[in-house]
């Protein structure tokens, strides 16, 4: 395993960090991160991060009850960690776990379980609620709060030099995130091609963010819309990974050519000013040279529709509830880790025009599962997807001697079947039983998610 702090000499340094990642077939793991907006039960403001009751009172409380360790950047506690896993917060407040990596669905679904319900616990007793939604439904960018987070302080300012919507993705949008192995060059390409072609398609299945101030906004998934107007030069979509020469050395490339946002050198988070990690390898800060480090730090800072680290991130959907988070877990789970639904996946998206791929992704925040170009139809390759990953897990129970997972593609099942998102299930009882009120909704929302909590 590379040292962090060795000195980067040669490229072929940066390659080898993604060669170490390669992970043989009985080891692969399943990790998950997922995020939620927090919120007063008595007002609907958004929780910042030293108001009453406020997010630094939430860490130290969980810290209390529940033995994790404080993470501290100066004076501030930002985040929390215990064996393997870790609370962190999003720009806004987005209060974020991330998982352990486990061997099966059944433990990540049982660590978000518990992750919710000891929240649960916490918002009782100091009176507000969590709610996992793509996009804040209700406040709008002069309402946020900033963590004080000095990496965050260089990203605000960075960020409306290179789209228009930076801020309200950093503040005001939710996510799910699946992260799983690879075994080799080969298998890396294989499932980076199906995660980016089928990115859109996860999109669709777990949109859930449909309203801005109360009202809809006539997207059904309004975080993807947002994301699509961040920063060209590290979000969207990578035509390049469907290239001949697409391998870790081409991954490098593109992203030695990334602006940096920072280094960070004893304590504090210096600004990189638009520098490429190319440009620092050939002494573009006079005073320092690049580490092992350094670059982990900058892989992490690109967010692509999916990120290759020692694992591949699959970062398109929604936020959402423990099931729907064990759900796309197991949609990716189910398509990738078995290898007969892996090249089933990818002798179909190999056949796709990259230009009905784009045309999709275009249509699929305000369409979702009714966004089509050519010949392809998100609802029909969705139905395709879910019964490739049903039938993956199947065979991945037989083969893994675990219990078949396919029980937490149930969410999935439900959506693909019936053509109906989350979104659009939730406009309609915005509508029809809540009178076009966003906080009733809301409150009967919070209302079902303590009852549950306390039925433990």
């Amino acid at each position: 395993m590379t040292n962090k702090d060795s000195i980067i000499k040669d490229k072929s340094q940066l390659v080898d960090y993604f060669l170490d990642g390669n992970t043989p077939f009985d080891e692969w793991g399943i990790g998950t991160e997922h995020e939620k907006f927090l919120y007063r039960t008595d007002n609907f403001k958004r929780l910042a991060y030293d108001s009453k009751p406020g997010i630094r009172d939430i860490l130290e409380m969980i810290q209390e009850k529940n033995g994790w360790t404080p993470i501290m950047e100066k004076e501030n506690m930002i985040g929390l960690s215990n064996n393997g896993a870790s609370i962190t917060l999003e720009p806004g407040g987005q209060f974020e776990l991330s998982g352990k990596n486990f061997s099966t669905i059944h433990q990540t679904f049982c660590e978000t379980r518990r992750h919710f319900d000891d929240l649960c616990e916490v918002c009782d007793e100091l009176g507000f609620f969590s709610l996992p939604m793509g996009t804040d439904p209700l406040w709008m960018l002069e309402d946020m709060h900033w963590m004080p987070k000095e990496r965050y302080k260089i990203m605000r300012e960075y960020m409306p030099k290179v789209g228009t919507l930076g801020h309200h993705m950093m503040t005001r949008t939710a996510t799910i995130q699946v992260n799983l192995d690879y075994s080799s060059e080969q298998d890396m390409i294989q499932k980076m091609r199906i995660a980016q072609a089928l990115q859109p398609i996860a999109s669709a299945i777990f949109a859930n963010s449909p309203f801005t101030l109360g009202k809809p906004n006539g997207f059904l998934t309004s975080r993807t819309e947002i994301w699509n107007d961040t920063d060209p030069d590290r979000c969207g979509f990578l035509h390049f990974v469907f290239d001949d020469d697409f391998c870790f050395e081409r991954w490098v490339d593109y992203l030695l050519d990334v602006p940096m946002y920072f280094i960070y050198r004893n304590g504090d988070y210096i600004p990189a000013n638009g520098m490429t990690f190319r440009q620092f390898m050939n002494g573009g800060i006079k005073t320092e040279k690049p580490t092992i480090d350094d670059w982990e730090t900058h892989c992490s800072t690109v967010f692509p529709d999916v990120r290759l680290k020692k694992y591949i991130e699959m970062r398109g959907a929604d936020a959402s509830c423990a099931k729907h988070i064990a759900a796309l877990s197991a949609f990716w789970v189910g398509l990738l880790y078995d290898e007969q639904s892996r090249n089933e996946a990818y002798e179909m998206i190999s056949s796709w025009d990259i230009k009905d791929i784009l045309e999709i992704r275009s249509q699929v925040p305000k369409l979702a599962l009714k966004a089509s170009s050519g010949n392809l139809h998100v609802g029909d390759i969705a139905k395709k997807v879910f019964k490739l990953a049903d039938d993956g897990l199947t065979r991945r129970a037989n083969v893994c001697h675990t219990k078949d997972e396919s029980e937490y593609l149930k969410a999935v099942k439900t959506i693909v079947e019936s053509g109906v998102t989350q979104a659009e299930r939730v406009l309609d009882l915005y509508v029809n039983k809540f009178d076009q009120d966003l906080t009733a909704l809301l409150r009967d929302w919070q209302k079902k998610q303590l009852q549950s909590c306390c039925a433990g």
